[in-house]
């Protein structure tokens, strides 16, 4: 490893050693970077490398709020505010227990080379809170009612309002946080600013919304994934896949997978994997959409239309399996995970979760020589789309259907050469994990170069 790439990941060890996901994140980012810090005298002079891992700014609070038996309940939200070199922080709000510093600083981080990579003007932000909107306070087994997550929405985006805006940050939606907790967050935010503006997207189409925005990051996953095989001269007709997660992400992957002809093997969520040797159909998709998003169920009700693996992940539950995409949190694909997908005959993964692949996984995939795409360059769909939402709200125009998802199959295929490309240019041909973070890089770095020390 280049000395000053060396010399940068032991300082953010040290600063920062409770924060797995983040250093997980930077460690394989810089990794990647040594030809390109060679080639660069200036990004070391100008200490871009300690600029970049260093968050310009951090925002934690408490949201209090009132439980529908009128107890106080206290939670903690973040805004982490990452780089604004090449336009206005961009990123989404995850509600789940799981979020810390760590995972928010990875996902901020790691926000700021996908939003590079779609071409659009937008800086890398992520934020959210501990909040559980699928675990009532006082209900054990039932979930936040909509009293609930609205009053939630409502005390969180009281602090945040002041530090986000169109041309400052623009938080979207991510995990458990769809239509109902976006449109809950617009309106407070309209109400103490006293503004109608595309503070955030993701936004109902009855108030600023993007049509495709609800598809974007499982079509984008999916597209990206034809301009692999495209390179090979191959399509995803006939292909078996398999795919985690059964929210938005998942479910737009599962349906524009069989549209261009590819067999859908599995869809997951927390209470496990539901596999259907014959694949699934439309209509059975509909069935989980209707689940997930409407009753808000889980895919074990469901168990009956195949066959219901009880805690399990979709790694190792299909004897055949052509292409992988996983699709629900970080770290949901290990070593093993990736071993049984060699030795079963995977020859594409396409990630449409941030960091879904353990470094052990990773290093498996690459060293095997398949086709492997990182989150960032491959579910880059949702944010591109959300960048359109933005154009659109500033405005005051709606783009159809069409034009929007032309749009994304443009902004898909540009990030795909733009990471080819550059993995090529730095004797890595066809390592998109080495191409998209050098692409992602230069474009950030060169900003930040410009702009002098800030």
């Amino acid at each position: 490893m280049n000395k000053y790439v060396a010399k940068v990941m032991a300082d953010v060890k040290a600063k920062n050693p409770n924060e797995p996901e983040f250093l997980q994140a930077v460690d394989e980012v810089l990794m990647t970077l040594d030809s390109v810090v060679k080639a660069n005298p200036q990004y070391e002079k100008n200490a871009i490398l300690e600029r970049m891992v260093e968050p310009e700014r951090v925002v934690m609070f408490r949201v209090p709020w009132v439980d529908d038996k009128g107890i106080v309940r206290v939670n903690r939200g973040y805004r982490i505010q990452m780089n604004s070199a090449i336009g206005p922080y961009k990123g989404g709000l995850r509600f789940d227990p799981t979020v810390n510093l760590s995972v928010l600083k990875f996902l901020a981080f790691e926000q700021v080379f996908k939003n590079s990579l779609t071409t659009l003007p937008m800086g890398g932000g992520k934020g959210g809170s501990d909040f559980n909107p699928k675990q009532s306070p006082h209900t054990p087994g039932k979930r936040c009612s909509d009293a609930e997550v609205m009053r939630f929405c409502q005390s969180f985006m009281t602090e945040l309002f002041r530090h986000i805006g169109p041309d400052t940050d623009v938080p979207a939606g991510d995990m458990n946080v769809g239509g109902r907790e976006i449109g809950y967050l617009f309106g407070q935010y309209k109400r103490l600013a006293n503004e109608w503006t595309g503070v955030l997207t993701g936004k109902g189409l009855s108030f600023g919304g993007s049509l495709i925005r609800p598809e974007a990051t499982g079509y984008g996953d999916i597209y990206f994934a034809a301009n692999m095989l495209a390179m090979r001269n191959e399509t995803l007709e006939g292909k078996q896949c398999v795919i985690s997660g059964s929210g938005n992400v998942a479910s737009f992957a599962a349906e524009k997978l069989m549209q261009l002809g590819a067999k859908v093997l599995t869809l997951s969520d927390r209470s496990g994997t539901l596999f259907v040797k014959e694949g699934f159909t439309p209509r059975l998709l509909k069935q989980v959409m209707q689940l997930k998003n409407v009753k808000r169920g889980e895919l074990s009700e469901l168990a009956k239309a195949g066959r219901f693996f009880k805690g399990a992940n979709p790694w190792q539950v299909a004897d055949k399996v052509d292409c992988a995409f996983p699709c629900s949190r970080q770290n949901e694909l290990d070593g093993k995970d990736a071993a049984y997908l060699l030795k079963h005959g995977c020859k594409l993964v396409g990630e449409g979760a941030n960091m879904p692949s353990t470094p052990e996984a990773v290093e498996q995939f690459v060293g095997a020589k398949i086709m492997y795409s990182p989150g960032k360059a491959s579910n880059a769909g949702g944010v591109a789309t959300s960048g359109l939402e933005m154009s659109q709200n500033s405005e005051r125009l709606s783009w159809t259907r069409e034009e929007v998802d032309a749009k994304l199959k443009g902004i898909m295929k540009a990030i795909h050469d733009n990471a080819w490309e550059a993995a090529a240019r730095y004797g890595k041909k066809g390592n998109y994990v080495v191409g998209a973070n050098i692409a992602g890089f230069v474009k950030v770095a060169d900003a930040m170069v410009a702009q002098g020390v800030c």
